[in-house]
């Protein structure tokens, strides 16, 4: 797909960072948009951005989902392929955070993550991807992460949910280049992009004084990791995908963890414990009271 002009493109996530950045870019070229997010007032923001930022006459349509809803994404797609006519593109981009220790973390925000990050991927992909075949140009763009391919202590759930899209859209791409349908498949590696989901993490109160000092310090020095912003992230997704590429890194920090990831494909894990270590909150030595007052 070397032209987004006049094609369309549903984008999941679309009311901040990668996915309003996607919108933008896309509509910037001529390509109409299914736009959706849980967040309805950051998607109607970025729905008047869209529209301020390009003179040609591209449709925009929205809603508000919940990806982990099998049934609402289901839906969501059917509408798209009525409204707009095709479908030919989708960018299962909605994603969240999570921070707790493995022995720690509640079930219920396993589910979350799991729900989200992962299962939405999934929603997104059964869902559209008999659109984007009847299309006969399609493409299916999963967002996994940098953590995809590298883990990290205290992010177990978190890691385990890029890996798991990691590996589902992996195989997806060699299913499709099987059936030579017209349709192909991208995974994307993002490194730190300055998005909002610093703000709409959670972080487990068993992670203070085992890696953090506290979860507002925790959050600041989060953001501090956001060295590349969501246009630059659009802009190399899109040329990933005009490309044909399997894989999709973004970021310095993206391509540094990746090869040190193959070339220390497990001695990495001890390197990431001792610079743990050095950052960890250090424990505090007991003040022991003494008296030198002379004794009678």
């Amino acid at each position: 797909m070397k032209s987004f002009n006049g094609r369309v493109a549903a984008i999941t996530g679309a009311a901040s960072g990668m996915g309003r950045a996607l919108a933008l870019a896309l509509a910037r070229e001529g390509c109409h948009l299914a736009l959706a997010d849980k967040n309805s007032q950051g998607l109607e923001q970025t729905l008047t951005l869209v529209r301020a930022s390009t003179l040609a006459p591209v449709t925009v349509t929205t809603q508000v989902l919940d990806v982990s809803d099998r049934q609402a994404m289901q839906d969501w797609a059917a509408r798209c392929a009525a409204e707009h006519g095709q479908v030919n593109l989708v960018f299962n981009n909605a994603g969240v955070a999570l921070s707790s220790t493995v022995e720690g973390v509640d079930y219920a925000d396993l589910e979350w993550i799991v729900g989200i990050n992962f299962w939405g991927v999934v929603h997104g992909t059964k869902a559209f991807l008999p659109y984007l075949k009847a299309s006969g140009d399609g493409h299916v763009v999963n967002t996994s992460s940098v953590f995809g391919l590298f883990a990290q202590p205290g992010m177990s759930g978190y890691n385990a949910t890029k890996f798991a899209v990691r590996g589902f859209t992996e195989a997806l791409r060699q299913e499709l280049d099987l059936q030579r349908c017209g349709v192909s498949a991208t995974c994307v590696h993002p490194g730190g992009i300055r998005t909002d989901i610093c703000r709409s993490s959670r972080i487990d109160a068993n992670m203070t004084g085992f890696l953090i000092h506290s979860e507002q310090q925790a959050r600041a020095d989060f953001e501090k990791l956001f060295i590349t912003d969501a246009d630059q992230a659009a802009k190399v997704i899109l040329q990933g995908v005009r490309k044909n590429k399997r894989r999709v890194l973004i970021g310095r920090d993206a391509y540094f963890l990746d090869l040190l990831a193959r070339c220390l494909p497990s001695a990495y894990q001890a390197l990431v414990v001792l610079a743990s270590k050095r950052m960890a909150p250090k424990p505090r030595r007991p003040v022991f009271e003494t008296n030198d007052e002379s004794r009678l």
